[in-house]
């Protein structure tokens, strides 16, 4: 049976019913509560949503960039992954405005010139001190000024294989240092890992991340197949086996361009939960091959992304 599309439809409507109107950062508007949870075992499936078709691969090379400490989005034009071009145009933009001589690129043009010209990716392809740069280099600085790089996802992995009781297997994405340097700071801001010993003698392992903001309908769900992804190649990184995941989620709103949408998702009934299998997995690396099994979904369902 599958509870996770069930879940995701009862968020839905709670907001719909419930949801309060809120100002927000974009402008759009939002029907928002607040203090929320998803959860999801992993022997369930894989926790894709089928009331509507998800990006799988956008999802995934997202993942991968995370992992690889990258905070360019080069990496992600080059694979089709444009989830993060709309922010980085809109920066460029908002720079380029203060040059009132200077003309500006339309998007397309900016997309392009990311993918051709090395020079100007590198300037204005970056986004900051993002998710990337927070779990593979934190800085760490003393007194004396010297500064060295924590790799978050380097100590979990280690931790997991030499102390995997630890309370301590946290990554961290909210650095108040370096908020005011981020183009939008982590609406998923840290995850906790958590193994326990079966009676069957093996390994299983759970992940619990929390987030601040959630976009419901475009974010949400590619929240859960993401850290879900991540649970399954950590999982795969230790010899253990994938149990619980679970979100908690602060403010769960819904745009008010994305109600529609949320109605006609409500109003479809869900598929079995599809399977995935994983090889070459190189989490430090950030790579890894995948292949959906079984994934039957509804249509996508498209809508208007809040930068």
């Amino acid at each position: 049976m599958n509870k996770l599309d069930k879940q995701y439809k009862k968020l839905l409507k709670k907001i719909l019913k419930k949801g309060v109107d809120k100002k927000d950062r974009t402008g759009t508007g939002t029907l928002s509560i607040f203090g929320e949870t998803i959860s999801h075992n992993m022997q369930d499936g894989f926790p894709l949503l089928t009331t509507k078709k998800m990006a799988v691969k956008t999802m995934m090379t997202e993942l991968k960039w995370f992992l690889k400490g990258d905070t360019n989005i080069k990496y992600l034009v080059d694979n089709n992954c444009n989830i993060w071009n709309g922010d980085a145009y809109k920066a460029y933009v908002r720079t380029c405005e203060y040059d009132l001589d200077r003309e500006y690129l339309s998007e397309n043009e900016f997309i392009e010139k990311i993918k051709t010209n090395e020079n100007f990716a590198r300037v204005w392809g970056e986004l900051g001190p993002i998710y990337g740069k927070q779990w593979r280099s934190l800085d760490r600085t003393y007194s004396s000024n010297l500064t060295y790089k924590i790799d978050q996802i380097k100590n979990i992995v280690n931790l997991l294989k030499t102390d995997p009781d630890s309370r301590r297997l946290l990554v961290n994405a909210w650095n108040p240092m370096e908020l005011d340097e981020m183009l939008l700071p982590p609406c998923h801001y840290g995850f906790q890992v958590y193994t326990r010993e079966g009676m069957d003698g093996k390994r299983y392992i759970s992940l619990i991340w929390n987030q601040r903001s959630v976009d419901t309908f475009l974010g949400l769900p590619f929240n859960i197949a993401s850290y879900g992804t991540l649970l399954y190649l950590l999982a795969e990184e230790v010899n253990m086996i994938p149990e619980k995941l679970i979100g908690n989620l602060g403010d769960v709103h819904l745009y008010k361009n994305h109600i529609e949408q949320a109605i006609e998702q409500r109003k479809r009934d869900s598929f079995a939960l599809p399977d995935v299998v994983f090889e070459n997995v190189d989490v430090l690396n950030g790579e890894f091959d995948y292949q959906v099994l079984g994934y039957k979904s509804h249509p996508s369902i498209k809508a208007p992304l809040s930068n």
